[in-house]
């Protein structure tokens, strides 16, 4: 993803699981003032990653794009927070 942002994504809502459309990204856990440590996650080549703080595990799905999740409201914009 060299030249872009690392998406972030929350999870405000407490879902058990949320699929993305990338495999390296940034957990912020829950919108500040309820973040943990923005911590940078990487897939590999595994489908399936879970948040070493938060416990959020995070799915990849090919579909969708890097500011997309299903269920829907998990991108984090750093810039409005």
């Amino acid at each position: 993803m060299a030249g872009h942002g690392i998406p972030h994504f929350q999870n405000d809502a407490g879902h058990e699981a949320i699929e993305i459309g990338v495999r390296e990204f940034m957990c912020v856990g829950a919108t500040p003032p309820f973040d943990h440590p923005h911590e940078f996650l990487d897939m590999g080549d595994d489908s399936e990653k879970v948040c070493p703080y938060c416990s959020t595990l995070y799915r990849f799905n090919p579909d969708l794009g890097a500011a997309e999740t299903r269920p829907a409201g998990s991108v984090f914009d750093r810039h409005v927070a």
